[in-house]
């Protein structure tokens, strides 16, 4: 046997365990996430690109620790919860989870139906038939086919990689604003800030990245593999970021071109590209759409059911896990009316849920906190002292910027 087929066979076990991180992180590109980018980038510029150096530490080190406590449990975010705090504050969790989870989905229904109008396909057609293939796809697909099917979607980001080059940016400009942060106090620029947080650390990805390793039936053995398919997939998720808002920056903000979503934003981007550059958004985010209109549901199923006891898993039939795949139609159906419903406006769907979210993190994050320093659980695999800092520096930046909404709303003579 020759050496490349050594080393082809000695990868196989890595591939055989990576998905979980690099989907759960890809997935946060979503409907809202592309819309939300896209709006930070026509609207400021550059100026809210040192968000993601902050989101990206963020997210990596609280993907790493649901992944950790799932691998060395064997449980997921809602079980943990359940047997430390009881039922009433898992009870409290849930209810937290599905709000922001139900925003969420709407926005990706939104998303759908923004990506089809890009092609004059009204919404009316297009979310009843995107429910309806959401629901098929995952009910009669087995689990290592929809994880091929979610991994070989998240390569299909490079559209906006794609988008950024053929515009030449200023990118002095840009890593410039990575690394100098700017902050201004008004509502807009505090609300499109917290919506990139919330688009990027969601609540549901803090419950679906432990759900997911423990389906997927992987152990502490592989803790190695596993963070680094956490951290590889937080890299990207915000590397695809950082191209949207670049791209916008340098086509919309740098012509005075305002846009309200992410439909307007691919149609704006007609005049300097061409009708490809049009195609090639309305695909990217028609794309990121359907990729979170089927794994945020799934999030919801695997946490409800999880919280309380019942089968959970793609790796169950209909029959087997009835309530997993009732709370997943259920979840469907719901997002897509909200977007169907004429007085529901897309953009406030989009962009405003993203916000809702960071706030939401809040709750999540302290028992995240509290659950991944608990040596009884999780013994010598507890998190480490940079790792809470890191949580609490989050926790707090997160709670700062709302108060900071909050006062800027009531206030806004002030600032």
């Amino acid at each position: 046997m020759n050496l490349f087929k050594r080393k082809i066979i000695a990868f196989l076990p890595i591939l055989a365990i990576m998905g979980p991180g690099i989907i759960a992180a890809s997935a946060d590109n979503d409907a809202g996430g592309i819309t939300t980018y896209s709006v930070a980038g026509a609207t400021y510029g550059h100026s809210l690109l040192w968000v993601l150096v902050f989101t990206t530490l963020a997210l990596a080190i609280t993907q790493e620790i649901g992944a950790r406590m799932g691998l060395v449990t064997g449980k997921g975010l809602a079980s943990l919860i359940r047997e430390k705090f009881g039922i009433r504050w898992t009870a409290f969790v849930m209810g937290v989870l599905f709000i922001a989870n139900l925003g969420t989905i709407a926005a990706e229904f939104a998303g759908i139906a923004a990506a089809f109008e890009i092609f004059n396909v009204s919404k009316y057609i297009s979310v009843p038939i995107a429910v309806l293939a959401m629901f098929f796809l995952v009910t009669k697909g087995s689990f290592k086919r929809l994880e091929k099917i979610f991994l070989l979607f998240s390569f299909f980001f490079i559209a906006y990689a794609i988008s950024a080059f053929t515009l030449k940016p200023d990118w002095g400009s840009a890593i410039s604003s990575l690394v100098v942060p700017s902050l201004q106090l008004d509502k807009g620029y505090i609300l499109t800030l917290m919506a990139l947080i919330g688009t990027t650390i969601t609540p549901w990805g803090q419950f679906f990245i432990q759900g997911y390793v423990v389906d997927k039936k992987l152990t502490k053995d592989d803790l190695k593999i596993e963070r680094g398919d956490v951290f590889f997939g937080s890299f990207i998720t915000n590397l695809v970021a950082f191209f949207i808002i670049i791209t916008t920056a340098g086509a919309l903000f740098a012509h005075g071109i305002q846009i309200s979503d992410a439909k307007d934003a691919a149609l704006a981007l007609r005049p300097f590209f061409g009708e490809f550059a049009t195609i090639l958004f309305g695909f990217g985010l028609l794309n990121a759409s359907l990729f979170g209109a089927a794994i945020v549901p799934i999030s919801t199923s695997y946490v409800i059911t999880e919280a309380f006891g019942m089968e959970s898993g793609l790796n169950y039939s209909f029959k087997q896990a009835p309530e997993f795949y009732g709370l997943f139609a259920i979840s469907l159906v719901l997002g897509g009316l909200f977007v169907i419903l004429p007085f529901f406006p897309l953009l406030t769907i989009l962009v405003v849920s993203q916000a809702i979210n960071a706030v939401l993190l809040i709750p999540i994050f302290i028992f995240l906190y509290l659950l991944s320093n608990d040596k009884k659980i999780l013994g010598e695999y507890a998190s480490n002292k940079v790792m809470n800092i890191i949580v609490l520096l989050a926790l707090m930046a997160i709670s700062a910027t709302a108060l900071i909404f909050v006062a800027t709303t009531i206030f806004p003579n002030i600032f």
